[in-house]
């Protein structure tokens, strides 16, 4: 500090207004944190000594007080404040019990994967005590440089997390601030529901090509071939039940509850699975019960399963109660997309959400009954009305009709 021009003292000597040589007639703040044995220092980005003392008087008030209150000042990185966070959600995470509240497994991934991009942008090593609440000010610009394809629903969601998260920091004393500003963000009502889906002819291109990649003379390895067995019996029930993702992948054999044989409208023995949607795997946190087709497709699955018991997932590779990895999913779902000839899979988003999103497309195509539709899929009608109806045009065309027929209810039944 000798280079020092000039200082004044501010809040009876507590802290220090000044100015050195390398920072020109740009007034400084500095204060000794006893408690945590360093000093702040802040620059109070003005040249008016008036304008600077006051900004001074304000600081050493602020810091005084959250020292006061239990506050750190300095102390942990940005990695060590998710890291807390994240420990702190965990705890909130639903069992299978009857309790209400929390979170669901699935939306803790979420906020895991949401903090990640965080910690991409700014560095884990970053001490809380240098975030202000514009240091992600410009949130959406950091994300678009890092994704340019990331969409602006994801963001304004993301940006509602991190905000989460420093609220819980403040209230625990670790952030001095209760919430970040950001840019706003405006999205078009029609933007929010914005889904990709397959046409028909592409989901027909799906089934086809699974049933040469699942056949036993290309596939020489009998581990491979039963993986991707379980894999295509996946697209087929998401694509006919309309769970979601989380739903789907955290299914368990106690969820099935019967598979029951019927008669349609053409006089057709079809099997209908009956599935129970515990509400703890449910994104909307709500249970329902689907009766759906593609009961032989559970069937057929559970003989390609290592482990069926009762509390074992209807998805998994091993043992039954360890779920298919994240890596695993991308995988093959790339492998799949690729072989199919969509180049651009990942521009139009489309991702194993988009199952279900083609599921409930076609049975808006169909005529299904909105209302019956909407408890099925476990969503309101005005999503349904807002989101699907706008994709039936588009998979009207009799070009896609030539190689994939939908039945009169709107279910999937190729393969």
């Amino acid at each position: 500090m000798s280079n020092i021009r000039e200082k004044h003292p501010v809040y009876d000597g507590a802290a220090t207004v000044f100015r050195t040589k390398a920072s020109g007639d740009v007034w400084q703040f500095r204060m000794y944190i006893r408690d945590e044995h360093s000093h702040y220092r802040k620059s109070l980005k003005t040249r008016d000594l008036t304008t600077a003392l006051q900004r001074g008087r304000e600081h050493a008030s602020k810091l005084l007080s959250d020292v006061h209150t239990g506050r750190k000042i300095f102390g942990i990185t940005l990695q060590e404040l998710v890291v807390g966070y994240i420990d702190y959600r965990s705890k909130e995470v639903r069992s299978t019990s009857s309790e209400e509240g929390g979170i669901s497994a699935g939306r803790l991934v979420t906020i895991k994967s949401q903090l990640k991009h965080l910690l991409n942008i700014k560095g884990g090593d970053l001490k809380v005590s240098e975030l202000d609440k514009d240091t992600l000010y410009d949130w959406r610009l950091f994300r678009k440089e890092e994704a340019s394809s990331v969409r602006l629903v994801t963001i304004r969601n993301e940006q509602a997390t991190l905000n989460h998260m420093s609220k819980w920091a403040y209230r625990t004393g670790l952030l001095h601030f209760s919430e970040f500003n950001f840019a706003t963000i405006r999205i078009r009502q029609d933007e929010i529901g914005k889904r990709d889906t397959f046409t028909l002819k592409e989901y027909d291109n799906l089934c086809g090509f699974m049933r040469s990649w699942t056949a036993k003379k290309n596939n020489d390895d009998d581990e491979q071939r039963r993986r991707r067995l379980i894999v295509r019996d996946y697209v087929l029930i998401s694509s006919n039940s309309l769970l979601r993702v989380g739903e789907a992948r955290q299914l368990k054999w106690r969820d099935l509850e019967n598979v029951i044989s019927h008669d349609d409208s053409s006089g057709r023995s079809v099997k209908l699975a009956h599935i129970n949607v515990r509400w703890e795997t449910s994104k909307v946190r709500n249970s329902r019960f689907v009766i759906c087709r593609g009961g032989e497709y559970f069937e057929r699955l559970r003989k390609n399963t290592v482990s069926t018991d009762a509390d074992d997932f209807v998805f998994c590779f091993g043992s039954g109660d360890k779920q298919i990895s994240a890596r695993d999913w991308a995988r093959y779902w790339s492998e799949l997309m690729e072989n199919i000839g969509i180049i651009d899979w990942k521009v139009r988003n489309l991702t194993w959400y988009s199952l279900r999103h083609f599921g409930i497309t076609c049975r808006v195509k169909s005529g299904m009954n909105i209302v019956a539709l909407s408890k099925m899929a476990g969503t309101s009608i005005s999503h349904i009305e807002n989101t699907y109806m706008k994709f039936s045009a588009d998979m009207a065309t009799s070009e896609a009709l030539k190689h994939f027929k939908i039945s009169d209810d709107g279910l999937v039944i190729s393969q």
